[in-house]
């Protein structure tokens, strides 16, 4: 497997249904909503913020069904049309109410878990295809050995073979460990690292957002130390949240290139990867040119 290659492909089938752009009340909706189910993971790799304890401690808190039966109700009311990802800050397989999470959600839009797979198993796997998962995305961090562990796993669990995608995360901080290697928003430092000020568009809010345990809401994955509240779900809506003030002012200044709020300006991510389809839009919205 080609680390580079792998990222590619990722990034080609994500475009296929995060650059599709519905509308609710004439305004483009977020086609990307990310939940970050729990805040504890297993493991403590090093391109990662858990792996500093004094930076992401495991706090052990989880959604609770309350927050997603109204993530639930609120997409539906928007006529939500994209996709759900189950990762954010921890292991999403932790959650004991994953089944639940997955089947709950399943009625609004495509669900995929993403997880590094140490508690999947062929049981987890067969139960997550019950529930009506549409994809299960699995880091391998060991190496190529893994790759034979779950294709195994898979025909046991008498699941389609591409319900499941295998992602090589087993290299080295030179080949920047397989992954789209970020400093998370200035929180971390390890392997090789952009130069913070390279990339200045950024459309990550013009398509996406992630929710959090407890129902705040933040502008991308990126922002791991939960810098900026747009705001909370059990208080406003999705949508309130989406057109109000704080995410209109870090979207207009995020597709005129001007970083200059945190967690955006210590931010070293190339923002500009997806989104494109939105940022059109958005600019006709608020009629900027160019």
């Amino acid at each position: 497997m080609d680390p580079k290659e792998t990222i590619k492909k990722n990034l080609e089938r994500r475009s296929d249904f995060v650059d599709v752009v519905s509308l609710h009340e004439n305004i483009p909706m977020p086609s990307w909503v990310e939940l970050s189910l729990i805040d504890v993971c297993n493991r403590k790799c090093s391109f990662c913020p858990k792996s500093d304890e004094k930076v992401a401690p495991d706090t052990f808190q989880k959604m609770s069904r309350k927050i997603i039966d109204e993530i639930h109700d609120q997409l539906l009311e928007i006529h939500f049309n994209g996709t759900i990802s189950l990762c954010g800050y921890g292991e999403p397989l932790l959650h004991k109410d994953i089944s639940y999470i997955v089947k709950k959600l399943s009625n609004v839009s495509k669900v995929e878990v993403i997880t590094n797979g140490d508690v999947l198993s062929s049981k987890r796997l067969q139960e997550l295809y019950i529930s009506d998962v549409s994809k299960v995305l699995v880091s391998m961090y060991d190496g190529p050995e893994q790759i034979k562990k779950f294709k195994e796993m898979t025909k046991k669990a008498n699941v389609p073979e591409d319900l499941i995608i295998l992602r090589d995360r087993w290299y080295d901080k030179y080949n920047d460990f397989g992954v789209k290697l970020t400093n998370r928003a200035g929180t971390i430092k390890t392997g090789i690292q952009e130069q913070v000020g390279l990339y200045k568009n950024c459309y990550y809010p013009t398509y996406q957002l992630l929710i959090d345990w407890n129902g705040n809401v933040y502008l991308c994955p990126q922002d791991w130390q939960r810098k900026v509240s747009m705001g909370n779900i059990m208080q406003e809506t999705i949508f309130d949240i989406w057109t109000g003030k704080t995410f209109t002012d870090f979207r207009k200044n995020l597709i005129l290139g001007k970083r200059c709020n945190n967690p955006c300006k210590s931010c070293n991510a190339d923002g500009t990867l997806l989104g494109k389809n939105h940022t059109k839009k958005w600019k006709k919205i608020y009629k900027i040119k160019n």
